[in-house]
C-alpha cells in the first residue's frame, strides 16, 4: 500500500496560493484515481481506494504546514504503511514556477511541513516531488508563499499538478526513475523545455 500526501494550508484563506501547491496537486490525482478524499481523522482530510491492484491512501493534513508530521506519523501508523511507501507532493520556491523535482528520499531543505514529517517519521528515506512556485524575488517569503499567483503562473502550475499526479502514479507502480525521467527539469519558467 501507498500513503499519498499532499501538503498545504487548510480553509478558504489560503485556498490556491503557492504554499497550497500539494493540496492542489492531490486533488488532481484524487480526481484521476476517482477517490474521495472527504474522510476526516487524524488531524486530516482521507481518502481510500486503489491504483493497478495497490492500495493507496491520500490525505491532506488539516494541522497547518508546520505540524503536518502529526497528521501522516498517525495515519503511517494506523495503516502499518513502511516509511518508503509515503510519497509527499509540495511547494518548493527554489525551483522554477510549473517546474517539478522528483526524488527518491533527502532532507527536508527549507521546507517547514517536510521538516515536521521528517522529524515524526525519524526518515526521510521516501519519494517527494517538489512542485516549482518560484522564487520570491526580493518580497517577504511568507508573503510570497501565501499568496496567490498571477494567471500565467497559475497556467504553469496547473500543467504542473496534472503532471505531479502522473509521477505520483508511476511511483505507486515501482518506476521512479521513469517518473524522474520525463518530468525533472521539463518545465522552465513555466514553458516546456525541448
Amino acid at each position: 500500500m501507498f500513503v499519498v500526501a499532499g501538503l498545504g494550508n487548510p480553509g478558504l484563506l489560503y485556498k490556491r496560493t503557492r504554499h497550497n501547491a500539494g493540496f492542489q496537486a492531490l486533488d488532481v490525482l484524487a480526481d484521476g484515481l476517482g477517490i474521495k478524499v472527504t474522510k476526516r481523522g487524524f488531524s486530516g482530510e482521507y481518502g481510500e481506494g486503489s491504483y493497478k491492484g495497490e492500495r493507496v491512501v491520500l490525505v491532506k493534513p488539516t494541522t497547518y504546514m508546520n505540524l503536518s508530521g502529526d497528521c501522516i506519523q498517525a495515519l503511517m501508523h494506523f495503516y502499518k504503511c513502511p516509511v518508503e511507501n509515503l510519497i509527499v507532493l509540495y511547494d518548493d520556491i527554489e525551483l522554477p514556477v510549473g517546474s517539478l523535482r522528483i526524488r527518491e528520499k533527502g532532507s527536508a531543505g527549507t521546507h517547514n511541513g517536510m521538516r515536521s514529517i521528517i522529524g515524526c517519521l525519524g526518515s526521510g528515506d521516501f519519494p517527494r516531488v517538489r512542485i516549482g512556485v518560484g522564487g520570491n524575488n526580493g518580497e517577504d517569503l511568507k508573503q510570497h508563499v501565501l499568496g496567490k499567483p498571477g494567471k500565467a503562473d497559475q497556467a504553469a502550475l496547473s500543467e504542473a499538478f496534472r503532471d505531479a499526479a502522473d509521477a505520483t502514479c508511476l511511483i505507486i507502480e515501482g518506476k521512479i526513475q521513469e517518473a524522474q525521467a520525463k518530468y525533472n527539469k521539463r518545465h522552465i519558467g513555466g514553458a516546456k523545455a525541448d
